[in-house]
């Protein structure tokens, strides 16, 4: 069988990137996320992964990001049994197979029809597994979800990408759909948004950064009833020793200066 060609641009084609870090992380001996699934999809696609310039470091990195979203999904589940989860803009992100989440949950795969379309070519299906082929930012899609379960959102390397009038907007319906649970993502501030521009693989693709998230609380005026609940570096400690010395230390000056904290971090809200 060959291998699916694919042809993405911009925005899109960012979810190779973190498609191929998690893959190369997998294949560490030590490795954090064990996405054995990102692995087996990099084969089947015929793309020039080398051109995307990612390396060690930006695939630790992934890893240490998805590896927490992972387990806050994980706590979640385990105490609403009952609960969906919508994974916002997954790409091709494999984590519905990492977590194989209990016959209880209902999950949602949501992503632009071509993503989609591929996700059906490179993964298996699975019972209670939805995919939703539509734009985040279009409302409609949301009807094809339950209102009356506990629900999780993940947003996982997606804010940067939204416009940021239309941002806000999808967090308020989110909250406005569901009945209950929590939001959980990654989030940059202005500063971050730059510094995220300029990295050689986004540079590659040619990908447009808009919404900047400098204080998490303003998401909590533009849906209310969502409520900060934590807020986090996107880099544990106890996993940065597996990067080079050199972004060891760029991580180590991001948490001891005030204004740099908030160039990346993981948020956790609850509705």
């Amino acid at each position: 069988m060959g291998r699916e060609k694919v042809i993405l641009t911009k925005e899109k084609e960012t979810m190779l990137i973190t498609l191929y870090g998690k893959a190369l992380e997998s294949r560490q001996p030590d490795s954090l996320l064990k996405d054995h699934f990102a692995d087996e999809a990099v084969g089947k696609i015929d793309y020039d992964f080398a051109r995307l310039k990612v390396d060690h470091d930006l695939g630790v990195g992934l890893a240490i990001r998805a590896k927490t979203l992972d387990e806050w999904v994980m706590d979640f589940m385990a105490k609403t049994p009952n609960a969906i989860v919508l994974h916002l803009g997954c790409g091709l992100d494999t984590r519905v197979f990492r977590i194989d989440p209990p016959a209880g949950i209902e999950w949602y795969d949501v992503d632009y029809p071509e993503v989609i379309a591929l996700r059906r070519k490179l993964y298996p299906s699975r019972k209670n597994y939805h995919l939703v082929a539509s734009s985040v930012t279009d409302p409609a899609w949301l009807d094809q979800v339950p209102r009356d379960r506990p629900a999780m959102v993940v947003a996982e390397g997606i804010t940067p990408y939204l416009p940021a009038e239309e941002g806000p907007k999808l967090f308020a319906r989110l909250v406005s759909h569901l009945a209950s649970g929590e939001i959980i993502g990654d989030a940059y501030s202005d500063l971050g948004l730059k510094l995220v521009s300029l990295t050689p693989s986004v540079r590659l693709t040619g990908a447009e950064l808009h919404w900047a998230i400098n204080d998490p609380r303003d998401l909590e005026k533009a849906a209310p009833g969502l409520e900060l609940v934590e807020e986090v570096s996107a880099y544990k400690p106890e996993h940065v020793s597996r990067m080079s010395w050199s972004s060891q230390w760029i991580i180590l000056l991001w948490n001891f200066f005030p204004p740099l904290r908030r160039v990346g971090r993981l948020l956790r809200y609850r509705f």
